[in-house]
């Protein structure tokens, strides 16, 4: 696993807003700690020097990943530089 980045924010629409270490690809599958699959990127937006990631969750209560890490799969996604 890579480390995605920090579940900053819960959008009125339910995704999850992600400030993110690496640039991830949309459609990647996004994992918690315990390697559980909560969602998929849905969108990335800003500065490639400083990105945030919209997840798509698949979970019931995404308000409980708040504050937390998230990960994608370490093939996927382009480092930041």
């Amino acid at each position: 696993m890579q480390r995605l980045g920090l579940a900053i924010h819960i959008s009125p629409s339910k995704n999850i807003i992600i400030r993110t270490d690496i640039i991830p690809k949309i459609g990647d599958t996004v994992f918690d700690e315990n390697l559980k699959v909560t969602g998929k990127v849905f969108d990335v937006l800003g500065p490639t020097s400083s990105p945030y990631a919209i997840i798509k969750p698949i979970v019931n209560e995404p308000e409980k990943l708040l504050n937390k890490r998230l990960y994608v799969h370490p093939s996927r996604g382009e480092r930041r530089k």
